[in-house]
This record gives C-alpha cells, sequence and structure tokens, in this order.
C-alpha cells in the first residue's frame, strides 16, 4: 500500500462527521432552529469565567506541567470521590486534558494497536471509531436497543467478544439516545469484562446530567474494576463550558503514566487560565449544575411529550440533553426525515444513523436550547408531520 492509498484507508474514517454538516446547514437556511448540535445554550457562570480573567491578570500565561495544576488536579480527585466514591491520587492518577475528547484520543491510541478490537456500544458518540482507526485498531459494534431503553446488555456484549478484543467502550449516559446505566446492568457488564480480561474506557462526560430520580454509578466504583478502568470526564458540559476544552482522565498509574507520554507530545497540557477557571467550577460550581440541570429537565418533559403527540415513538431518556425518537412510522430513512425537515421546516437534527448503522431509524433532537425555540421547533415539526 503506496502512502497515499495509506492516508486514505485513514481519511474514511476521520471525514466531516454528520452532526456538523447538520449543524453548518442549519447556519444557511434562513430562519432555521437548530437542534442538532449537543452544546449548552447557558453562558459559563460568571464566577468561572472571572477565575479566568483573575489568572490573566496575575500573569499566568505560561505553560503547567502536562498533566495539569496540581491544585486543579486535587479538585478533581476530590470531586470523584465525593460524587461517585472514587478515589484517585492527584500526583499520579489525574491526567487534565484538552476537552474529553483529547481524552478518548490519546487513552485509546495508547491501549489499542494493530490487530486489537475495540468494542464499541451503538448509537455513541461519533469520535469513539475514528480515534479507534487512528490507532490501527478494529471498532467492533455492539448493538443497543430501544426495547432495552438503550442500554448496553451483557448477553449481547458477550456475543461480540473475540480473543482479539481488548477495550470496552461505555459512553453512559449517552449521546445520541440519552440513555442511562443502571447500577445493576452494569454489575452484568462487569462480569463479562472480568470473565474476557477486557480494559473498559467509560466517557462519563454527562454523569451530572441525570433525571427522573437517576443516580449515576461510575463503573470503575464496582468490586473489582478500578484496575482496569479509565474514566473520561469533563467541564464542557456539566459547567457549560464547551469552548473552553477542559477535560480529565482518572485511572490508576499503570494507565495513567503511558497515557501521559502521548498527551504531552500531542498537546504539551491545557490552556493555563482554562485549568483556573476549571479550579473554580468544581470548588464553586454545585449550584450551577443544579440550576441548569433542572432547566434541562423541564425541556426534556416537553419535548418527549410533543414527539410522542406527533405519533412518534420515544423511550423515556434519563440523561444528557438528548431524545431520540423512532422515525421508521413515517417510512422515511433517517437521513430523508432530517434533509426535509430541515429544508421544509427549517427545523436541524441529526439523523440517527450518524452515529452508527444502529442508529437507523431514528433521529437526535438536542434540547440544549431555550424553550422558546423548542416551542417554535415543535410547532414546525407538527406541521410536517401532518404533510407527511
Amino acid at each position: 500500500m503506496n502512502f497515499e492509498d495509506r492516508i486514505a484507508k485513514r481519511a474514511k474514517a476521520i471525514e466531516i462527521s454528520t452532526i456538523r454538516y447538520f449543524f453548518n446547514m442549519a447556519r444557511e437556511v434562513e430562519g432555521a432552529i437548530s437542534l442538532a448540535i449537543g452544546e449548552p445554550d447557558f453562558v459559563t457562570p460568571e464566577h468561572i469565567r472571572n477565575a479566568a480573567k483573575k489568572a490573566l491578570d496575575e500573569g499566568m500565561t505560561g505553560y503547567t506541567v502536562n498533566a495539569g495544576l496540581i491544585e486543579l488536579r486535587r479538585e478533581i480527585a476530590d470531586y470523584l470521590e465525593r460524587r461517585y466514591s472514587l478515589s484517585y491520587d492527584p500526583e499520579k492518577e489525574i491526567l487534565v486534558t484538552i476537552g474529553a475528547t483529547e481524552a478518548i484520543y490519546v487513552t485509546l491510541n495508547t491501549l489499542a494497536e494493530e490487530g486489537d478490537e475495540v468494542l464499541i456500544p451503538e448509537p455513541s458518540f461519533v469520535a469513539y471509531h475514528p480515534c479507534t482507526v487512528i490507532a490501527g485498531a478494529k471498532s467492533v459494534f455492539v448493538p443497543t436497543y430501544e426495547e432495552d431503553d438503550f442500554i448496553l446488555r451483557a448477553d449481547v456484549l458477550e456475543k461480540y467478544i473475540t480473543e482479539r478484543s481488548k477495550v470496552l467502550i461505555l459512553p453512559y449516559p449517552n449521546n445520541p439516545t440519552g440513555a442511562v446505566m443502571p447500577k445493576e446492568a452494569l454489575k452484568e457488564i462487569a462480569k463479562v469484562v472480568e470473565k474476557y480480561d477486557l480494559i473498559v474506557v467509560t466517557d462519563e462526560i454527562y454523569s451530572e446530567l441525570v433525571y427522573g430520580g437517576f443516580k449515576h454509578t461510575s463503573f470503575a466504583s464496582l468490586p473489582g474494576m478500578w484496575e482496569r478502568t479509565i474514566t473520561i470526564n469533563g467541564f464542557s458540559k456539566s459547567y457549560a463550558m464547551t469552548g473552553w476544552r477542559l477535560g480529565y482522565i482518572a485511572a490508576p498509574e499503570h494507565f495513567t503514566k503511558h497515557i501521559a507520554k502521548l498527551h504531552q507530545y500531542a498537546v504539551t497540557a491545557a490552556a493555563t487560565m482554562c485549568q483556573y477557571a476549571g479550579i473554580e467550577a468544581i470548588k464553586n460550581g454545585d449550584e450551577d449544575i443544579i440550576k441548569m440541570r433542572e432547566e434541562y429537565d423541564k425541556r426534556r418533559k416537553f419535548l418527549l411529550e410533543s414527539v410522542r403527540e406527533m405519533g412518534l415513538s420515544c423511550f423515556e431518556p434519563k440523561g444528557a440533553f438528548y431524545i431520540f425518537p423512532s422515525i421508521k412510522s413515517t417510512g422515511l430513512t433517517s437521513m430523508e426525515f432530517a434533509k426535509r425537515l430541515l429544508y421544509e421546516a427549517k427545523v436541524a437534527v441529526v439523523p440517527g444513523n450518524a452515529f452508527g448503522e444502529h442508529g437507523e431509524g431514528y433521529v437526535r433532537l438536542a434540547y440544549a436550547t431555550s424553550m422558546e425555540n423548542l416551542e417554535e421547533a415543535v410547532k414546525r415539526m407538527k406541521e410536517f408531520m401532518a404533510k407527511l
């Protein structure tokens, strides 16, 4: 295989995502309302912004150590202990990254190599497969189903495991479905993980955004799972800090000491003033999370009820800020539905197959926008559905 062919093979997996396509198109269609992008509509709370300003005013503009400010790593360790009963040494077992996406990239490129298989529940976030391909490994997609509320079932997972299986990604609360994993379901997954000696990468970026009395359980807190789990989280969703690009990895030292090698040569370190903002967010941002979560929950209930009134079936999502209704009854593919909805009703959503072939027949609607926008979008969608 020549140089150009090798580039083309890798690039095939990392083309511009369908999500970004619909986000961009929504900006070009005059008067369109976008439910396509998974980004909080809230501005980062003022006290967090002020912490970054203070750092700049005090001249905190140089590099930090590769792993991040020790003050931030200590706050992260304290947060994980008080919220999810996870214990990590901030000196050796916490690594600050440029968003959770970089955390996913460096983790998979450390763990996986040619010949390895990475188990990815589907539908799920679009970054896992490209990062696996870039690492030279193979993605194995494990289906989840609406009738199971899109949780990953242990018996289904086991069917996709081979002697080459090395890493399992656990992306819950889930993007795009909004699904959550009950503790009992995680315990069943843990049995499979132990049986086949898998390494687990958990993407818990939406861990604070759960509803209906659900309590998030971090997989690493289960008996015997801490030693084999890399926990990824960040500030983007919980604190409305998407543009700050601040995330982190929490894992035993036998993982972090190697992941840190890729991190240091890829990015050196997260931006210093952003790290100071992160310290403020974790120390004093609990009330911000509660306020935003309560508002998201109102929108969740409204949008779920509304799509059901349109005649679309939709399970109740209890995490993140997405609903994932089935559009199979319309007779349209996910892409056809999304394109027609955008151009005929001026509402942008994301076709479910953007998140893998098991997302076909669904669309993702993000309720990370104002209630005013949601009400107008629902009105337009109802008119659109009535014409089908």
